[in-house]
């Protein structure tokens, strides 16, 4: 090979990975101006869909979102204070699969800047003081464990104390399985809280997005005065195939979305994101 041929092909292949890396910082950027609706999609402009509160404009399909994202589009500017922040599960029973348990919290708290599944505090909507808890399925898909069930029982008897509304915004699989039975015994613990609050005399909202299944739609997400869901949530206890398999049976194509739900009894509102700040306000109205 000639040293002029050398340099051709040096050029060459210069060129070509010039333009490889600039395509792939195209391609970078305009996922992140322009975002795809999952269901129908859409195309937008991402400060659009950040302007409608992460809800499609145009089939009102509800992004998963984060609790900061909640605690930003539902509570008054700069009203949230953090309760029990520090608390951070352990592994009790040295559990591992593909990886330690350990090792998956810590991976989780880097990813996603939270201790747990949950974050809880006090704030305010429409200057109406609340106690809230608001889970985030980024964090092992919102699973309960002792964490979970100690922050949330441990808000519950804060605004039990101090005479507060109470609402708990619900995304999640279920309890955790890698803390096995130390999880399902929070269902218990919560739903006693819940029942101490109750006799107080004091209300409670149970908010279910997508999804809430498991052992916190068997306990907590159940028990509000009244359950509120969003549009075409996940709501269920076991999986579809579970079911199906148990019953022998074929199960309708709407079947544990918030609608099915919502017609059978088993919720008392469905309310998009978009509005239930408003919706939230009027109902803590007719209380206070």
């Amino acid at each position: 090979m000639s040293l002029l041929d050398w340099l051709v092909e040096k050029r060459n292949i210069s060129l070509k990975n010039y333009l490889k890396n600039n395509n792939n910082y195209n391609q970078k950027l305009c996922n992140n101006i322009w975002i795809k609706c999952s269901k129908c999609n859409f195309l937008m402009y991402f400060k659009a869909l950040d302007y409608n509160n992460k809800v499609c404009p145009k089939c009102d399909y509800h992004f998963p979102i984060s609790s900061y994202d909640r605690i930003q589009q539902i509570f008054d500017e700069n009203s949230w204070f953090c309760l029990n922040n520090s608390l951070s599960s352990i592994d009790p029973l040295g559990f591992f699969d593909k990886k330690l348990y350990r090792k998956r919290l810590y991976d989780t708290k880097i990813k996603t800047g939270l201790s747990d599944a949950i974050q809880t505090g006090i704030a305010s909507i429409g200057k109406i003081r609340v106690a809230c808890g608001i889970m985030d399925f980024r964090f092992m898909g919102g699973s309960m464990g002792s964490v979970v069930g100690e922050k949330l029982t441990r808000l519950i008897e804060h605004s039990t104390i101090q005479k507060l509304p109470l609402i708990i915004l619900c995304a999640s699989g279920g309890a955790r399985m890698q803390e096995g039975m130390l999880s399902l015994m929070q269902m218990a613990k919560i739903s006693s809280a819940l029942y101490k609050h109750s006799e107080a005399g004091l209300v409670y909202f149970s908010i279910l997005t997508s999804p809430t299944t498991g052992g916190v739609t068997a306990s907590f997400a159940m028990l509000g005065d009244i359950i509120i869901a969003e549009p075409k949530a996940l709501i269920a206890f076991a999986g579809r195939r579970v079911i199906e398999q148990t019953i022998k049976e074929d199960l309708p194509d709407n079947f544990q979305t918030s609608e099915y739900l919502f017609k059978h009894g088993f919720i008392d509102l469905i309310v998009s994101r978009t509005e239930l700040k408003n919706k939230l306000f009027d109902l803590l109205s007719l209380y206070i």
